[in-house]
């Protein structure tokens, strides 16, 4: 009995040391990034009142990042609430060192996936602003290209931050590319291609059916999209009970509710959810789908029932799915079958779905490559795919091959 006392005694002490130096690491992170922000803070704040003109350029500076063959450069820029009113987003812009053509540089807007909603978790404040842009940045460079990445507004600067309001994440890319072309160093022309990843999936899809009404002087060419959160109601409803429920769940709670007054989260969120939603809400990615996994392990869940049971919060998914482009827009969309978190039914939903409309999609369906992967594993293609377009060479439809999943939940 005594040895099984000490055993239970060193197990205990061993959890202990290893919970104060967790605790230790995480406090020290958080030291770490608050210096850091504190540094930076004032670029982000914009000045008052607002210039009025979209895409107005509020003030650059450099990013401090390497990228091979161009300039990088932090970004504050002037953009549109979904009533049009001036609303303040920062971003990031790469211009190639290599001369300009005479017409311009073809402009590349990314349209980021989800990292949370606090201030240091935006791309252009965080310590790893390139994030997923490895394996195909430098390409694009390299074709001569402007890259230009919004970071959404009230994501690092004054809010509210709108996520997955598709209304809201158009014009902050619409918006980029006005910012763009208001660099005199970029030289950026009026052609123009939205690409992005998950949450930014969804946002270029948007970007796609909003463009021509909102910047009626650009020339959008194409939409290309990874893992693309696009089919909303089946992924709120395949997840709400999932740790994905926990990262995710905090965030469109906080947001939906500015553009639908109408909204609340009583009745559907679990008390322990309702609780921790501010926090989580602004916690980034990583952190908070950590704290999910672990709670979903303990059985709580963040929504005790599910959102789509509620008229209203169904009738709002169903509004930010973003609906079938025409066959003059190019769209090029790409799934991992292994994906957990935007699941591959949906997209394969979406396929048959985009195809029967007529849609000029091409599909590129990838094997066990993980969510966060997805846009860099796709890059080169995308890349090629990009560059087709902007070469207005003939697209490849893949509407008559099938998707590899089925287009329902198992």
């Amino acid at each position: 009995m005594r040895v099984v006392k000490w055993i239970s005694i060193v197990i205990a002490a061993v959890v202990a040391i290893a919970m104060i130096s967790a605790i230790w690491v995480v406090s020290a992170h958080r030291l770490k990034v608050s210096r850091a922000q504190a540094k930076i803070a004032a670029f982000y704040v914009p000045p008052s009142p607002l210039p009025s003109e979209p895409g107005t350029v509020m003030r650059t500076e450099p990013l401090g990042v390497d990228v091979p063959g161009a300039t990088a450069l932090r970004l504050l820029y002037t953009s549109q609430h979904p009533d049009g009113t001036p609303s303040a987003s920062s971003g990031m812009i790469f211009i190639p060192t290599t001369p300009a053509p005479a017409e311009g540089r073809p402009v590349v807007a990314w349209a980021h996936g989800t990292l949370g909603m606090g201030d240091a978790c935006a791309p252009s404040r965080s310590d790893n602003p390139l994030g997923d842009t490895a394996n195909w940045l430098d390409q694009m460079i390299s074709l001569g290209y402007v890259v230009v990445a919004t970071d959404y507004t009230g994501f690092g600067t004054p809010g509210p931050n709108l996520y997955l309001v598709g209304q809201a994440e158009a014009r902050d890319v619409v918006n980029s590319v006005r910012a763009a072309r208001n660099i005199p160093d970029a030289h950026a022309g009026t052609d123009w291609i939205v690409w992005g990843h998950s949450q930014g999936g969804h946002s270029a899809l948007w970007t796609g059916e909003l463009a021509k009404e909102l910047a009626p002087e650009l020339t959008l060419k194409a939409v290309a999209a990874a893992a693309p959160a696009a089919e909303l109601p089946d992924i709120i409803d395949a997840q709400w009970q999932t740790a994905v429920g926990w990262a995710i769940g905090p965030e469109v709670v906080t947001s939906w509710p500015y553009y639908y007054p109408n909204l609340t989260a009583e009745g559907f969120a679990s008390p322990t959810g309702l609780r921790n939603t501010e926090r989580l809400a602004h916690e980034c990615i990583a952190p908070a789908a950590l704290e999910g996994f672990v709670r979903t392990d303990f059985g709580q869940d963040y929504f005790e029932q599910k959102p789509t049971n509620n008229p209203t919060w169904a009738a709002a998914a169903q509004e930010q799915t973003p609906a079938p482009l025409p066959a003059s827009m190019p769209v090029f969309v790409a799934q991992s079958i292994a994906d957990t978190v935007v699941l591959a039914w949906p997209n394969a939903k979406l396929q048959n779905n985009w195809c029967a409309a007529g849609s000029d999609i091409t599909m590129a369906w990838l094997g066990v490559v993980s969510h966060q992967d997805t846009a860099m594993t796709v890059g080169p293609e995308a890349v090629a795919w990009i560059d087709d377009r902007f070469h207005d060479r003939p697209t490849t439809r893949t509407c008559n091959v099938p998707p590899p999943v089925a287009p329902t939940a198992n």
